[in-house]
């Protein structure tokens, strides 16, 4: 692929949705999650999204995302974009977020639809505009309806890119049809937001991946994206159908979070898998299998 033909990058190309570390006791551990970003950049991160829903943000409070944000951002700030989710389904609430990522050091702000109270579109569009406008920082949208019970719709799509902020999607809608259209007919930067699908989105023109998997595999998606860069998708093919068994060992519960801070605590990268309720840790099968994925992919020794 030639230099001239990659898509832009406002939000880079390979992120992690960062798991916010917690003591033992459930206080928030800053120093592993600055250690967490630091290794994730290491490893070829180019952004780090905090306080997304994998971060836990409905349970962290904001002094916490604050404090998260500023201390990742004073270790790897000038190496990688971070990212600060300001996720609520309170409009007024989301904008205090916003404002207090912004103070906090964030280069980039990601606004979900509101969730549980399934407003109308008008309703959603005038949400992501007022936390939009509420700082001067980039703003990249989450479209992942299985979680908020609202879609974001073309037409509200169109809409928001109207605005001088508004830059990228981040797309969890598992319609990748749809998806593909979107992207051609908003001009936004689109990001996979489903680890399952990363080659999909980026052999489509996608900006890149936001991902749950790159805890363990930040390197080979990293690889991924090169691969696709360069036009090379055979390469490419096989390195996505490589990752699957460690894709499906994180994400195959449908609880990211919970996987991710296992994976971490089984590879020593993290001290404690600790959660907040209402997450609670995998069972004892469910880490045996996660354990047995990760030696197989040679990430754990036997």
């Amino acid at each position: 692929m030639d230099e001239h033909t990659l898509p832009s990058r406002s939000f880079g190309s390979v992120s992690v949705a960062m798991v916010t570390p917690f003591h033992a006791d459930g206080a928030l551990d800053v120093d592993a999650a600055v250690a967490l970003a630091t290794t994730l950049v290491d490893q070829g991160c180019d952004s780090l999204l905090l306080s997304g829903t994998t971060g836990e943000s409905p349970t962290t409070h904001q002094p916490e995302k604050d404090v998260l944000v500023r201390e990742v951002c004073a270790a790897v700030g000038n190496r990688a974009m971070v990212i600060a989710g300001a996720g609520s389904n309170d409009t007024a609430h989301a904008v205090r977020i916003a404002r207090g990522a912004e103070k906090s050091g964030a280069q980039g702000l990601l606004v979900v639809a509101p969730y549980y109270n399934r407003p109308s579109q008008e309703g959603v569009y005038q949400h992501i505009v007022n936390v939009t406008e509420a700082t001067d920082l980039p703003v990249m949208v989450y479209d992942i309806p299985g979680r908020t019970g609202v879609r974001l719709e073309l037409d509200t799509l169109l809409r928001l890119a109207e605005h001088p902020r508004i830059h990228a999607v981040k797309d969890a809608t598992g319609d990748v049809a749809a998806g593909f259209v979107k992207m051609a007919r908003t001009g936004l930067e689109y990001y996979s937001g489903d680890d399952a699908l990363n080659f999909a989105w980026l052999a489509h023109g996608a900006s890149g991946v936001i991902s749950v998997a790159g805890h363990v595999i930040a390197a080979r998606l990293r690889a991924l994206v090169e691969q696709v860069d360069a036009g090379d998708l055979p390469a490419a093919r096989r390195e996505a159908a490589a990752q699957r068994h460690i894709i499906s060992a994180i994400m195959g519960s449908g609880q990211g979070a919970v996987m991710a801070k296992e994976a971490l605590k089984l590879l020593g990268i993290i001290p404690s898998a600790t959660l907040r309720l209402p997450l609670v840790g995998a069972s004892t099968a469910q880490i045996a299998e996660l354990a047995e994925a990760l030696r197989a992919e040679g990430l754990l020794a036997s």
